[in-house]
Parts: structure tokens; sequence; C-alpha cells
């Protein structure tokens, strides 16, 4: 398995009326609404492709399928993705993570916004994806070199 780059981190609240407070109205942190969810999330941070604040029950329903985080398991914190080169990828790394000892939440998949994603649990409670994210691999376009006009 090799990680191109870390595509997504981000924290998971189980207020999300708390975290709003915090990262968009306290730290300013420029994060908007994912459509038709509850997921604030920004592409425009320094440091990393995206960042995003998870309700921990929008986790759980992507993970588990209810609203509710099952009793049994670590209460997760946060989330990181690990990018892969394409799709094909995620469900070989989703293998051999298994071959490994590694239960998954859920097995490789694509998801309705077009993101194919495999989740484990670590240990300590991170919801840890390897994924494949098709608009994190387009190469932006290059600018034209012209000059304006007077």
């Amino acid at each position: 398995m090799r990680p191109r780059f870390i595509g997504a981190i981000g924290l998971i609240t189980s207020n999300l009326a708390d975290g709003r407070a915090l990262y968009v109205r306290t730290l300013g942190l420029p994060l908007r609404q994912a459509p038709r969810t509850r997921f604030l999330f920004s592409t425009k941070l320094g440091g990393g492709r995206y960042f995003g604040v998870w309700p921990l029950s929008d986790a759980a329903r992507t993970c588990f399928g209810t609203a509710r985080w099952p009793a049994n398991r670590p209460v997760p914190q946060m989330f990181i993705e690990f990018e892969m080169s394409r799709p094909p990828d995620v469900e070989a790394a989703a293998r051999e993570l298994e071959a490994a000892g590694h239960r998954l939440l859920h097995p490789a998949r694509t998801d309705p916004w077009g993101q194919t994603v495999a989740r484990l649990q670590s240990k300590d409670g991170v919801i840890v994806g390897i994924s494949f994210v098709p608009w994190m691999h387009r190469k932006p376009r290059k600018r034209s070199a012209r000059r304006p006009t007077v």
C-alpha cells in the first residue's frame, strides 16, 4: 500500500453547535456546510487539502447506517484519510488491511459524492480512511500568459 498524501483530516464532534462556535466563529475558519449534510469543511486552509468537522451522528450513519455510535466502540475524536492513486488501489489496500488483522468499519465503496473509501477505527478511536477523491487528483488549469490589451 502506498498512499500518495493525506487527503483529509478533521474532527468529530458530538455537538455541532459547539464545533461551529469554536472553529467558525471563534477561530474564523472558512468552513462551509456540505450540501444535504451537517458536515462542515474547507478546502482553503493551508497545510492540507481538506479539513472538516464531522458530526458524530453523521459518522455513525456513514460507517454503520445508524445515527448512534455503537456503545462497544471508542467514540472517535478525529478522522484522517490517506489518498490513493486510483479507486482499485483503495480496494487492494482494504484487502491488505484485513489480511494484516484490521477490522474494517466498512469495505471499499463509492459514496454518492464520488469518494471511494474504506474505513477502520484505530485502537485509540481515530477513524482512518483509505480513499480516492477524484477532484484531489485533477491537475489545476494553467492560467493564460497573455497580457490584457489596453
